[in-house]
């Protein structure tokens, strides 16, 4: 279990992404949702095709998000298997009836489902109990949506132990490498759609031939060195000029660190937000390229929190251009240092890497705002509600 393992961006397609091809969303093109339009750019390594080509049989079951939907077989599959529907009860019924069926060997299988995508189901009267994450306030709004996630959790985690009790059953848990991870943080205020730490933080966990049992390792890592760290293990040729590092040698070697730090982008959502960040494990910089509200509503998935958060303001008020945390005081992100004297000089620090990482990689925002896509659509931004979309007539 990897503890302190990040995204590359707050959001679906753009994480998803990285995740299969070791670049960060601007050198990828993913800088925008693929069902609205982004695309990715050509001739990029990909993790499916990558193994495709090196003798793998490659099957997509359910959800991806790089792509537009009909044309998985762009990114590597060969072979996409459908369910009644994209919830994980079903696309887990297909999947193990697929390792029932003794599939060709090897194989990489790609399984998505939809959830826990907002809306979560409605609870009406939450336990009052309920644990409730520390950045957002304890009430009941909260507790509703929280309540709800809860419920699409235990089915993605019953989910899990079927298919891990499959493998067992068919005698494959002992040469299938199980990776269990995520895009980006809750759909709620603060999280998804931020650079702050519940908006990237994510999980991963892996179990098979070789990797330890019952281990936590805090190196600081990100989704962009998932495709290396697969490909080491596989013995496989990790493509050049890729953002991601092999976290083999943390793994297996009993390396503590890999990375001094990981980067964090935001371009578009629903509606143009430019944002870019570098973490450390003691400081987090962040720096806004537009004028926006402290959370852009655009950009925040309807829910009951939704609704507080308008209430306490937080549509309304600026959001300062740029933020600089001491994580290591201040872990929940709430004191903003960027004023601070007694961070002057490491604040100006992280403002010189930040612009010369923008530049060497050659990321658009560094020349300017970066243009809408031709065939992109946008929400209207100044809206409240993502599904309004922009038109210039």
């Amino acid at each position: 279990m990897f503890t302190n393992y990040f995204c590359s961006a707050p959001q679906c397609s753009p994480s998803r992404a990285s995740m299969f091809s070791g670049l960060m969303p601007h050198r990828n093109g993913m800088i925008g949702l693929a069902h609205r339009g982004f695309k990715l750019k050509k001739d990029i390594p990909y993790l499916p095709g990558i193994l495709r080509d090196n003798g793998y049989k490659t099957f997509l079951f359910g959800v991806q998000h790089e792509i537009q939907s009909g044309k998985q077989e762009e990114l590597g599959y060969q072979n996409f298997l459908t369910a009644e529907t994209k919830f994980c009860n079903d696309i887990c019924g297909v999947f193990c009836k697929f390792l029932e069926e003794c599939p060709p060997e090897p194989f990489f299988a790609s399984v998505g489902v939809v959830e826990t995508h907002q809306r979560y189901p409605i609870v009406e009267n939450p336990p009052g109990n309920l644990k409730i994450p520390g950045f957002l306030p304890d009430c009941i709004e909260v507790k509703k949506d929280i309540a709800g996630l809860n419920i699409l959790v235990q089915r993605v985690d019953e989910t899990i132990g079927r298919i891990i009790s499959t493998l067992e059953k068919t005698g494959k848990i002992d040469n299938t490498l199980i990776i269990f991870t995520t895009d980006h943080g809750i759909a709620m205020p603060g999280a998804k759609a931020t650079l702050f730490d519940p908006g990237i933080e994510i999980f991963l966990i892996m179990k098979g031939p070789g990797i330890p049992e019952r281990k936590k390792l805090e190196c600081l890592s990100s989704n962009v060195d998932l495709v290396p760290t697969i490909l080491d293990y596989l013995g496989i040729k990790i493509p050049d000029n890729i953002d991601g590092v092999s976290l083999m040698p943390v793994v297996k070697d009993g390396k503590k660190q890999i990375r001094e730090c990981i980067y964090t982008e935001l371009t578009y959502h629903a509606g143009y937000d430019p944002m870019r960040s570098i973490r450390t494990n003691k400081y987090k910089y962040i720096r806004s390229f537009e004028v926006r509200p402290f959370y852009f509503p655009v950009n925040v998935d309807a829910s009951f929190s939704k609704g507080l958060f308008k209430q306490m303001g937080y549509f309304d008020r600026l959001r300062p251009f740029e933020f600089f945390f001491d994580l290591e005081k201040d872990p929940l992100e709430r004191k903003n240092l960027i004023n601070d004297p007694e961070y002057r000089v490491i604040i100006d620090g992280f403002r010189k890497q930040l612009i010369s990482n923008m530049k060497k990689t050659k990321d658009p925002l560094v020349l300017g705002p970066v243009p809408l896509p031709k065939n992109c659509t946008l929400s209207v931004p100044w809206g409240y509600d993502p599904e309004q979309i922009w038109t210039e007539s």
